[in-house]
Parts: structure tokens; C-alpha cells; sequence
């Protein structure tokens, strides 16, 4: 089974670049995106119909914010919008669909490059969200979190780590946090199966940051521990030009 996250960093741009045919030739069984940016009444769903995906939509309440969805040929069980929390619901930030023998999730955690007000958001949802995929996973062991966590976790996830160590996305505090998430029973799919540098799944726009590979790895399939033994192969897929990050796939059992 091939799964895919992709913060796409507005699907209707993204769909203007190529995303649709790009879809058909990789053709996963799942794919998780966040930034969708839109409402499903402003794209034209058919068109992943078409392609054999039934859409699960969960937009900001603001308009032209955030959002994720989920795309998928396999039906779920359920679908759940959200995690009962509205000051991040609102934003559309976490979307799970529940199929017969494990739980994916398409994540948007939040930046706080904006300042210290945003920052301290990040903080509490990391909290509140650790809470939740802990009580999630005593209900289903079985737990793909994928998405944009808006952190690179160790030195090797981000191009400069010195130039960059008080860096929103690179502070000791969001990186303990990866630690303790780690500890806590999920493994980093693309680390479990790629130990090498200099592979990453967000670039500015700025510098031609893109073309001379300066870039963070902050997408992530983390998978519950309880599902190692079904991880067939985790890789960066840099070449999709749809966004200023790339997609990431996981292949499972």
C-alpha cells in the first residue's frame, strides 16, 4: 500500500502546477494534504473521482487558510474532523480516517515563525496533540500520523543547524518535543529506512533555496511502533514541483 502526505501549500495553485496528472501517475492508495486552502466548493472533486479517490475535506474557518483533506481509493471505516479542540479545529489541522486494520492522519501542525504569540500556539498544541495521539493510540495501536509538524528534528533535517539553532522549526524546546514523541512508541518512517544527509521536504523561496538544495525536513510519516514489522520503504519525493515543500511516501504491508 503506497501512502502519501503533501502539504501542497493551496491545492487550487498546486492544481494549476500539474498536481492532478502528477496524482495519476503516482497513483497512491492514500494521500494526506495539508494547506489545502480552499473549500471543496471551489475545486471541481470530480476530477479525483475520476481518478477513483472519494475526497474527506476539513477547511479553516478562515477563508484561503490552511486546511486538510484526505484522498483515498481504499473507504473508511469513519472519517473524524478534528481533535474537540476548537481554537485548532478551526484552523483544520488534523483530519482521520479509520480503516479496518490501522488509523491514518493528515496533520498540519502550526508555524511560529510569525512571532512569539504564534509560537506559544505551537507550543500548547504540541502538548494537546501529544495527549490526544496517546489516548488515540490505546483505542488503535495501529497509528499512521503523517503531515506537516513544522519542525526538523535532529541536525541532519536541516541544512545550516548553526546559523539556524533559534530558528522557529529548530528550537531546543520543538526538539525535545520530537524526542519525547519518539519515545512515546512512533517511528520516523523516512529515518528507519534513511540514515543519509541532505534530504529535505521544505525550501524557501527566497535565495533559490530549491535549486541549491538549502532546505528543512519537516514532513513526517511517523508510525506507531506496533506497526514496524508492516513498513516496507519510506522516500522523499523532491522532483514534485507542486509547492515549496515535496511530497513523502510510505509504503506498508
Amino acid at each position: 500500500m503506497k501512502i502519501i502526505s503533501y502539504n501542497v501549500n493551496g491545492i487550487r495553485a498546486a492544481m494549476n502546477k500539474g498536481f492532478v496528472d502528477w496524482l495519476r501517475q503516482e497513483n497512491p492508495d492514500i494521500i494526506g494534504l495539508q494547506e489545502v486552502k480552499a473549500e471543496l466548493n471551489q475545486i471541481d472533486p470530480t476530477i479525483f473521482e475520476d481518478l477513483g479517490y472519494e475526497l474527506y475535506w476539513y477547511p479553516a474557518v478562515k477563508k484561503g487558510y490552511s486546511g486538510v483533506a484526505i484522498l483515498t481509493k481504499i473507504k473508511p471505516k469513519s472519517i473524524k474532523y478534528g481533535m474537540g479542540l476548537s481554537k485548532y479545529d478551526d484552523e483544520g489541522r488534523l483530519i482521520q480516517a479509520e480503516f479496518e486494520d490501522f488509523s491514518f492522519i493528515s496533520s498540519y501542525f502550526p508555524s511560529g515563525t510569525t512571532g512569539d504569540i504564534r509560537q506559544t500556539f505551537k507550543y500548547e498544541f504540541l502538548d494537546d496533540i501529544s495527549g490526544y495521539l496517546q489516548d488515540l493510540k490505546k483505542e488503535n495501536a495501529n497509528l499512521i500520523v503523517s503531515g506537516d509538524y513544522n519542525i526538523c528534528h535532529k541536525a541532519i533535517d536541516i541544512h545550516n543547524p548553526i546559523s539556524n539553532k533559534n530558528s522557529s522549526g529548530f528550537l531546543p524546546e520543538e526538539r525535545a518535543w520530537m524526542d519525547q514523541f519518539t519515545d512515546l512508541g512512533f517511528i520516523d518512517s523516512f529515518r528507519h529506512f534513511n540514515p543519509n544527509p541532505h534530504q529535505y521536504t521544505w525550501w524557501s523561496y527566497r535565495a533559490n533555496s530549491r535549486a541549491k538544495n538549502l532546505g528543512w525536513r519537516i514532513d513526517y510519516h511517523m508510525v506507531s511502533s506496533e506497526m514496524q514489522n508492516r513498513l516496507k520503504g519510506a522516500v522523499i519525493l523532491p522532483e514534485a514541483k507542486h509547492s515549496d515543500h515535496c511530497p513523502i511516501l510510505l509504503e506498508i504491508d
